[in-house]
């Protein structure tokens, strides 16, 4: 409710005036065109054999479900054991697919999972001014590309839709920097449940079913400012052109191969029923290799755990190839860390860590995103930056600058308290300020110099620096 009191009122006529990037020769447009942006922006699994076969992972990984009282999806559990039993032990990104993402029993049908009163809270509900930043970032690395005449916002796994609402507000506010471009807003979910809150969210009218089985988008809108917006279950869905992806929160909850170096060589981590308790689930080793542990587990590993996220490569690989194509760029931002974490799978519950085999159905399961296996899988074909802390990354971007500001314009005793405590969240090196990281995929071309003017003599001149990238170079205030 106190982002609600906020609201327009509170527009700073001068966000970041003096404001200076650390690049002496940087254009005069650019530099000024940054202040418009920043001063701008408003408040407000293969054949098994027997599971008897099968032995207990290690002690770490024996994470066996207890008993429960409260077992709100019980067709689950009785979903998977009887997959179990009819093909033998399921690896862990199997059995997290089918807990997150089956079309009928999945946790991501729900529709109540998010915010206060769900299992987990993002940093779009926790303040605006992550939305407003994000924007700004889209809207200054739009004009580092030369300002396309088209511009696609492409956000993967939106949740309630809030991190799009506050984007577009900043480009309702900036339209006078973005009218030439003609916007329109594209959301990739797969949850039909979270869909419909999205689109009451965003759309005027709440959006509408899309006609006919053959068109990618399955449901489509206006917002109250025209501009339209379309949801697809997969991103090879969102026509081609130039986009900006956005993936918050949306790689960690992607499924993930878990394998454990032993003696005979690494091993694959497994879902299975517990022998001794035949309505729970554990961990297992496979008893030989796997495809997956043949295939996945990175040449000279030296971790003695480690978590793949297949999916999560693949998503990656089609980001980059669309970038490298239709130019544009992709802003990741996740919990995850650089190839240094091994056991990271987790699950959430009513904001509270839940055994991850308990009650499969009810809780959010998630691990952290290997930034380093991202970017091997981007490739060369585009630039990769990152990863950097969240702390430094909104630091980068002038949250402190905004902060200040908001704290002038507000006289609301328990709105300024707020604020306060929504900015130590975000920013709290103990808290998500470093736990939770920014990476980006860009063109080649985007930290390539600007080409020389034909015909001018400038030997004796350095080659123009390339734009800075907002977010990740480090802002200096005078």
């Amino acid at each position: 409710m106190w982002l609600m009191l906020i609201g327009v009122s509170g527009l700073v006529a001068s966000l970041l005036t003096g404001v200076r990037l650390p690049f002496r020769k940087m254009k005069t447009l650019f530099r000024l065109k940054t202040r418009q942006l920043m001063s701008g922006v408003f408040i407000h699994p293969t054949s098994l054999p027997a599971p008897a076969q099968w032995r207990a992972a290690p002690s770490r990984l024996s994470c066996s479900s207890s008993p429960s009282e409260d077992k709100p999806r019980p067709s689950m559990l009785r979903h998977l054991t009887s997959k179990i039993r009819a093909t033998g032990p399921v690896p862990v990104a199997e059995y997290m697919r089918e807990v997150l993402t089956n079309p009928v029993m999945g946790y991501y049908v729900r529709s109540n999972m998010l915010g206060p009163d769900g299992d987990f809270i993002t940093s779009p509900e926790i303040s605006q001014i992550f939305g407003e930043l994000t924007g700004v970032w889209i809207i200054s690395e739009w004009m580092a590309a030369g300002r396309p005449g088209r511009l696609q916002l492409v956000e993967l796994g939106p949740g309630r839709g809030s991190l799009a609402a506050d984007v577009l507000r900043v480009f309702a506010q900036l339209r006078s920097v973005v009218a030439e471009a003609s916007v329109s807003l594209h959301l990739v979910e797969v949850s039909p449940a979270l869909g419909r809150v999205q689109a009451h969210s965003l759309t005027a009218d709440g959006g509408r079913a899309a006609g006919g089985e053959d068109e990618p988008a399955y449901r489509r809108g206006e917002t109250a400012g025209g501009l339209p917006v379309s949801w697809y279950r997969r991103l090879e869905d969102v026509p081609a052109g130039f986009s900006i992806f956005l993936a918050h929160e949306f790689f960690d909850a992607l499924p993930i191969h878990k394998f454990q170096r032993t003696e005979k060589g690494w091993r694959e981590v497994l879902v299975d029923i517990d022998p001794e308790k035949p309505g729970t689930l554990r961990f297992v080793l496979a008893p030989s290799h796997t495809l997956a542990s043949s295939t996945l587990v990175q040449e000279g590993e030296r971790r003695a755990h480690v978590e793949v996220c297949a999916e999560g490569g693949v998503v990656v690989q089609q980001l980059a190839g669309r970038i490298r194509t239709d130019g544009g760029a992709a802003l990741i931002a996740d919990y995850g860390h650089d190839g240094t974490k091994s056991d990271t799978f987790r699950g959430f519950k009513g904001h509270r860590l839940h055994d991850v085999l308990d009650s499969p159905g009810s809780a959010d399961l998630t691990a952290d995103v290997d930034f380093s296996y991202l970017r091997r899988m981007a490739g060369e074909g585009v630039a990769c930056l990152g990863p950097v802390t969240q702390r430094t990354f909104l630091k980068n971007m002038g949250i402190d600058t905004r902060m200040q500001a908001l704290l002038r314009s507000c006289s609301d005793a328990s709105v300024r308290k707020q604020l306060v405590s929504s900015y130590d969240l975000l920013t709290n090196p103990a808290k998500m300020g470093e736990r939770f990281h920014f990476f980006s995929l860009l063109h080649n071309s985007r930290l390539a110099p600007p080409p020389r003017p034909a015909g001018l003599k400038l030997e004796k001149k350095r080659s123009p620096a390339p734009l800075p990238v907002a977010g990740f170079t480090e802002l200096r205030y005078s």
